[in-house]
């Protein structure tokens, strides 16, 4: 745990100090160097990435994701592969900005960047990691910061014994799958259950699409006045070799949040398709 903090201390330091600013452009200079970490395109003091390793039950952890036991995502199946191969064919039959279906969601303002609302609900790996979380008798809402998502769970009675349970009948009658999928919640003593199917095939979590039996549980604990304890289990036989889950503990946020006004902002999409329309008119690289 030492080590780690210690590095990423590091890290954080050295990219918030000041900048020469007669230095020469870095190496490559585009987005994908800094995303690979060879420089930043953010100032870490208004990112903000933390320097402390998650505490759950007192304890340091080295991975969010406890089962199995190793922390580490279980492998691939076949199947998810194949999808992924195949979704790959269908992309390569163009250019990277041909058209905006070609540009990640999140890119295009329809979910978040990484897994911020999910399900699973997992910290985005830049900035923006906290949630509203709304809720009265019958439904709750989580509203995720980073692109202004929004989860409505509908709660129901908790199932009886040996009774299947299911998402959204509406929903799974029309065959419609909605982003963040079909939940429903149900109390557990202290504990809020959600249950989640009927995931949309595009929204894609950690660069893999869900198969459509994919079945995702998270448990909501509040363990004291400033925690709740996290916890998701992700059932898809279809894309993982063994259920895989783990936990994160959301601590209580004491300060404002602002609207991340992803459409009003987004200038990127008409500025990337555009200019690589001028860039086929002159006949230019890409």
């Amino acid at each position: 745990m030492a080590a780690i903090e210690a590095g990423q201390a590091q890290v954080v330091a050295e990219r918030t100090a000041p900048v020469d600013t007669d230095r020469d452009l870095p190496p490559g200079g585009d987005h994908r160097v800094c995303i690979d970490g060879a420089t930043t395109c953010y100032d870490e003091f208004y990112r903000e990435p933390g320097d402390r390793v998650a505490i759950v039950n007192g304890k340091p952890r080295s991975s969010l994701v406890t089962d199995p036991p190793d922390g580490r995502i279980p492998d691939l199946t076949p199947e998810a592969r194949e999808r992924l191969r195949e979704a790959a064919a269908a992309r390569s039959r163009f250019e990277e900005f041909d058209h905006p279906e070609l540009r990640p969601l999140a890119e295009r303002c329809i979910v978040s960047f990484g897994s911020s609302a999910g399900p699973p609900m997992l910290p985005n790996y830049w900035y923006n990691n906290s949630y509203t979380i709304a809720q009265n008798e019958d439904h709750i809402v989580i509203m995720a910061e980073m692109v202004h998502d929004a989860r409505i769970i509908e709660l129901r009675e908790p199932p009886g014994e040996g009774e299947a349970t299911t998402g959204d009948e509406t929903t799974r009658r029309n065959d419609l799958r909605p982003w963040f999928g079909s939940s429903w919640g149900y109390w557990e003593d202290g504990t809020l259950v959600v249950e989640t199917t009927n995931l949309n095939p595009e929204h894609a979590f950690r660069g893999v699409p869900p198969s459509k039996d994919r079945k995702v549980i998270e448990r909501f604990t509040r363990v004291d006045e400033e925690t709740i304890l996290y916890e998701f289990t992700i059932d898809d036989p279809g894309t993982y070799t063994r259920r895989w889950g783990g936990q994160v503990p959301f601590k209580r946020f004491n300060h404002l949040l602002y609207e991340y006004a992803c459409h009003e902002g987004n200038y990127a999409m008409f500025n990337v398709l555009s200019g690589a329309r001028y860039q086929e008119r002159i006949g230019g690289d890409r």
